[in-house]
């Protein structure tokens, strides 16, 4: 079947191409801005690009005509295809209905952490000899793609949205996926694009616990006020707690502040197992989260001795504190952090890794939320760990950051322009330093850009 999709380098979509395409399908699709690591592998798997939209696009008379949520009435593909007559659905749609049916599905939702943390847990499977399929947000390293199909008779993990599903379906894309178990890693306001308040995401919340068989799962982060009031409105499967406190039937250890060796407890009715886990990720919110790959591997039967030391081989998603190169004794590191709690895990979890050297913050507030400004009081305080801060103020954000940035002092600074971005850094980068970039897009290539510089300014002096 010849397939077209709307928005085909989003992380979702993309992922789904390649699904598409391992099923069988011809597969094309159009989009603006495309930039790795999505673009790439849609070019390795064969995956026709088309760069913009265009009533053109739908020429060839696909098929099927798959819609991203980001597409909107008024984008010219979108009004041709709905002029055409040609069929066409959402997304998560096509995934529940071609992909997900009969398997066993995971799903792995939050504010934060669910790229990662379903990563760690396709790993863990992997590990097992699972063979487990997987839709996921990013591209984890362990793997080099974002999506497949695995063993038909094996887990389907898929990194579970609460964004809405496409310009026609306004309900959250994980109420699609009818999961048999759950991990619900944390819950914060955000998307405000699309929610008026805390209250509405809960709401979308619970209609994904209302999917879950009873004799399914549900797998919830302790002290989260939030994944609580969601249970209060109703609960019909069985739950497991995970985090920090005693009465948590999985429990979290750290045995070095930054998080780079920790001890897992798990306690049941019947019996009590412990493991240690040493690997070369840093922060407590990763050791969360592999505690939640911990807790949803164990319920497929993986041992967990067994999977505490398959984390060591665990490397990060790209984006995902992800190292992309060193120069000079400077490291540039990338990560997709973009909401003020997620830089502020990232940057205390870099700073308690980072013993030696400066600890420098380049972020772009770019999401759609961080674009209306709903979270910017927040923002001071998230940035406390660094010791410098340069801001990027990109075009379309609909407030200005002058007010935030002198609320900080000396050690922040605010550009509008890149190249004056990357010569700040750059001229303030010395021996042992490390540089995150925290964004969730493109970034104009500002990675590269600065190990170009760094490369520069080392043949120089």
């Amino acid at each position: 079947m010849r397939l077209h999709i709307i928005g085909i380098c989003g992380t979702f979509m993309g992922s789904l191409a390649l699904l598409a395409r391992e099923l069988g399908h011809q597969v094309s699709g159009s989009d603006t801005n495309v930039y790795p690591p999505m673009s790439t592998q849609l070019e390795e798997a064969g995956i026709t690009l088309i760069e913009g939209y265009h009533a053109e696009n739908l020429a060839n008379q696909p098929a099927l005509v798959i819609v991203g949520n980001a597409l909107s009435r008024g984008n010219p593909e979108v009004e041709a295809l709905l002029n055409s007559g040609l069929p066409y659905t959402s997304g998560a749609q096509w995934l529940a209905e071609h992909v997900l049916t009969g398997r066993q599905v995971i799903a792995v939702a939050g504010t934060h952490g669910k790229t990662t943390t379903a990563s760690l847990l396709a790993w863990l499977l992997e590990s097992a000899g699972l063979t487990p399929g997987f839709l996921i947000g990013g591209v984890p390293r362990n793997f080099g793609v974002s999506a497949r199909l695995g063993k038909p008779d094996s887990p389907f993990i898929v990194e579970a949205d609460e964004y809405d599903t496409a310009f026609f379906d306004k309900r959250s894309k994980f109420v699609h996926y009818r999961p048999q178990m759950v991990v619900m890693n944390n819950l914060e306001f955000d998307h405000a694009d699309i929610f008026p308040d805390l209250a509405a995401i809960e709401r979308q919340f619970h209609h994904l616990v209302r999917t879950v068989p009873s004799k399914g799962c549900l797998l919830v982060a302790d002290q989260q006020p939030a994944l609580e009031r969601v249970l209060e409105m109703g609960a019909w499967s069985p739950i497991e707690r995970f985090g920090t406190l005693e009465s948590s039937e999985w429990q979290l250890r750290l045995e070095r502040a930054d998080g780079s060796r920790f001890q897992v407890l798990h306690l049941d009715e019947n019996s009590e197992e412990d493991g240690v886990v040493e690997w070369t990720l840093t922060g407590e919110h990763n050791a969360r989260n592999a505690l939640a790959a911990l807790a949803a591997a164990s319920r497929c039967e993986v041992n967990l001795a067994r999977a505490c030391a398959a984390l060591a081989r665990f490397q990060t998603p790209r984006r995902r504190q992800e190292v992309i190169g060193e120069v000079g004794g400077v490291q540039v590191i990338d990560d997709f952090a973009h909401h003020p709690t997620a830089i502020a895990a990232t940057l205390k979890g870099l700073r308690a890794a980072t013993t030696k050297g400066r600890l420098l913050a380049v972020i772009e507030p770019r999401s759609n939320t961080m674009r209306l400004g709903a979270l910017r009081a927040q923002l001071k305080e998230s940035v406390a760990d660094a010791d410098a801060v340069f801001w990027f103020q990109p075009a379309g954000l609909d407030w200005s950051m002058e007010a935030l940035v002198a609320e900080q002092g000396e050690r922040a600074e605010l550009y509008s322009d890149i190249d004056a971005l990357v010569h700040a850094v750059v001229t303030q980068a010395s021996l042992l330093d490390r540089i995150v970039v925290m964004s969730n897009g493109g970034f104009e290539g500002v990675h590269q850009r600065l190990l170009s510089a760094l490369s520069a300014k080392e043949q120089t002096e």
